[in-house]
């Protein structure tokens, strides 16, 4: 599935396909709607869970949100920041799965309105709703994931786009918008570099063989702004 208001908006953004903007030719395509059903999520997170090493679900549960979660929101981020409205509404919206239901990209139909914030909260509810459900999460802390997602995204747009600072400005009024449990999104500059200055633990690192994400909440914060400022250097 494409849409031509967000090929439109992917034309104006270097690596889209990377953003999770266009679909790779062998993914799987499911509706968005699917990720609100805690019985279909419960299946992904079955089909995740690593045989023969004990892997607690929640920690699948927070890894695969913290993926989808960040596919979810791209194309109507990519839409304020391209000028071009993309719908955040699940029904709106398609997921493209790799093989290990691994959400890579999402299509979004045109919005008829401008702003986000309302079917972004809406949608958010719905899936944070399935996946606390299906995987024994406390819903807090998906939220805590999803604003991480929110700036992630608007931070790699606006390197995309060329203006970061631009982009990274609908961070906060967004999030507001959306209102709580939604934390407000928070970034830092280091060593000449932006970066989001995480709300969440992705819990990777409890994976087999899962790293410590370069700018987890868990390293101390010496510690984390030392690697910020090696990663700031590679920009």
């Amino acid at each position: 599935m494409r849409t031509p208001e967000q090929d439109a908006a992917a034309a104006r953004l270097r690596g889209a396909a990377a953003l999770g903007l266009l679909v790779p030719p062998a993914a799987v395509r499911v509706p968005a709607t699917r990720l609100a059903d805690p019985s279909w999520t419960a299946e992904v997170l079955d089909a995740r869970t690593p045989r023969g090493r004990p892997v607690d679900r929640r920690v699948v549960a927070t890894v695969w949100w913290y993926s989808a979660s960040t596919v979810l929101v791209t194309p109507p981020l990519a839409g304020l920041v391209t000028g071009i409205p993309l719908s955040a509404r699940l029904a709106d919206l398609t997921v493209a799965l790799l093989p290990g239901a691994a959400p890579v990209a999402a299509v979004a139909r045109s919005a008829s309105v401008p702003d986000p914030a309302g079917d972004l909260r809406e949608s958010l509810e719905a899936v944070v709703a399935a996946v606390a459900e299906a995987g024994g999460v406390r819903e807090r802390p998906l939220w805590a994931i999803a604003t991480d997602s929110l700036a992630n995204q608007l931070l790699a747009l606006g390197r995309a786009a060329g203006d970061i600072a631009a982009a990274t400005a609908h961070a906060a009024p967004l999030a507001e918008a959306i209102g709580s449990p939604l934390p407000v999104p928070r970034y830092e500059d280091v060593g000449g570099a932006r970066f989001t200055r995480r709300a969440s633990c992705c819990l990777v690192y409890r994976l087999p063989s899962g790293p410590l994400c370069t700018s987890c909440p868990r390293r101390p914060p010496a510690e984390r702004r030392a690697l910020l400022e090696e990663a700031a250097r590679r920009w």
